[in-house]
């Protein structure tokens, strides 16, 4: 039929344009076999330069994921560029793409961002009691996007950690030792050199309370219906709520053997009589 190229024509315009452009077909196969293994390289080499570091895994085998595939996206754009193919308009519209995703994803990037912030500085690490991004617990994990902690009763809690990294973290656990502050009110009645000597009695004998920095009892307040007596006791810190409550309940046996009494607020109510005339 006419207008139809025969099988020879077609073998032949073939054969033409496989000759004319065979050396950039050959450059750009070799360029992308190339590309392809020194991403490889690369990215072996970031990985193992990031666990020297100490890099927790799970963001290491991130950043490597990220770096490889950027680097494959440049040596696909390098090998399209060199067979003819036009890549002004395709590294606009991944520019157009990436602008989006991230618009898109700015929330999740923030906490991604706060992950690495983490991970570099380390204000905690898995297994510390932590209060942060409003929640308080035990940490279980750090992932890339998420911290998991456990509260004191069990829940599970997973906070972004955009929410931790941009407020104040408390580290109950950062430090050895912690100091048990309990205040305790006598009446204005009891002798307070005899309150001051059970107290005192009670610390000396609870072993987990150090010798060094030394304990304080000191009168804190005089207050409406008690004075306040402050002990101020320096425990390793995983036995700090222990000595907590446990000096709570053994100062209250006490005093009430000693009599010595623990007031509460009260008022005291006086009535007038007024007399007619």
């Amino acid at each position: 039929m006419d207008g139809i190229p025969d099988a020879n024509q077609l073998t032949e315009t073939v054969v033409a344009m496989l000759t004319a452009h065979s050396p950039s077909l050959l450059g750009a196969l070799v360029t992308l076999i190339v590309g392809w293994w020194m991403v490889g390289m690369v990215t072996r080499g970031i990985g193992a330069a990031l666990s020297k570091g100490g890099m927790e895994d799970t963001l290491k085998n991130f950043l490597m994921s990220l770096t490889g595939a950027g680097f494959k996206a440049i040596v696909l754009i390098t090998v399209a560029g060199m067979i003819g193919i036009e890549t002004t308009s395709f590294i606009a519209v991944l520019g157009a793409a990436g602008l989006a995703v991230g618009l898109a994803l700015q929330g999740s990037l923030a906490n991604f961002a706060g992950g690495v912030l983490i991970l570099i500085f380390r204000p905690y690490k898995v297994g510390d009691f932590i209060q942060g991004g409003g929640e308080t617990g035990t940490v279980r994990s750090i992932e890339i996007f998420n911290t998991v902690m456990t509260t004191a009763d069990n829940k599970k809690i997973i906070v972004p950690n955009a929410a931790i990294s941009n407020a104040t973290i408390t580290n109950f656990s950062a430090m050895d030792t912690r100091r048990v502050d309990i205040v305790f009110g006598v009446g204005y009645g009891d002798d307070l050199r005899h309150a001051k000597s059970v107290l005192e009695e009670i610390i000396r004998k609870d072993g987990r309370i150090l010798v060094d920095p030394e304990p304080q009892i000191v009168v804190s307040a005089l207050g409406d219906s008690a004075v306040d007596i402050t002990t101020r006791s320096w425990v390793k810190a995983a036995d700090y709520w222990g000595v907590f409550f446990d000096l709570t309940e053994e100062v209250k046996l006490a005093f009430d053997e000693q009599g010595i009494s623990i007031p509460y607020p009260q008022q005291d109510l006086h009535l007038f009589r007024e007399d007619k005339a």
